[in-house]
């Protein structure tokens, strides 16, 4: 939200009330740290489980969802899914690593394995947009995945690559995704 102050302060709340946001966890050994951050920015956060209903998460009134990573292949007959009617709530949606991946695959965008997996410190070339619009035009990331997304979904825009990533980052602002 553009309206509302962020403090890195845990005892700053920053005017959210309890609404949380809902951390998606589908099985990233740092779904916990990324719900921990949120809280130490003032903000309530919970982790959920990745099959969590459209319903469920309307009743608890998120200012938020974000998509945890996660160590499964999206092409494993195994892997968990991103149901799609979550990504259309109206509630803003971050999705990291696997959630990006699930969320691209949900609205219709291609995740391949490109057989040039990146693992650990890797050059990402910033290309704007809302999310990133203050990072230098290239800076270092930790990456980790053997799969990428290589088409964004209709009406979103490529804001990140990496050398053997195409869509590193990808948003669509007018949806909140």
């Amino acid at each position: 939200r553009r309206d509302v102050a962020v403090s890195a302060a845990p005892e700053a709340r920053i005017g959210l009330d309890d609404r949380p946001v809902l951390v998606l966890d589908f099985g990233a050994q740092y779904a916990q740290l990324i719900a921990r951050r949120v809280r130490e920015c003032g903000v309530f956060s919970e982790l959920v489980p990745h099959d969590v209903t459209p319903d469920e998460v309307l009743a608890k009134n998120p200012y938020g969802l974000i998509l945890s990573g996660g160590p499964a292949s999206i092409y494993a007959d195994d892997a968990p899914r991103l149901d799609p009617r979550l990504l259309g709530l109206g509630i803003p949606v971050l999705g990291i690593c696997y959630g990006m991946q699930a969320m691209a695959q949900a609205l219709g965008g291609d995740v391949a394995r490109t057989g040039a997996a990146e693992f650990g410190k890797t050059e990402l070339e910033i290309r704007g947009g809302v999310l990133l619009h203050d990072v230098a035009d290239v800076d270092s990331c930790w990456m980790s995945h053997n799969d990428a997304v290589v088409r964004a979904p209709d009406g979103f825009g490529v804001t990140a690559s990496t050398p053997s990533t195409p869509v590193a980052a990808m948003e669509d602002p007018e949806r909140g995704l």
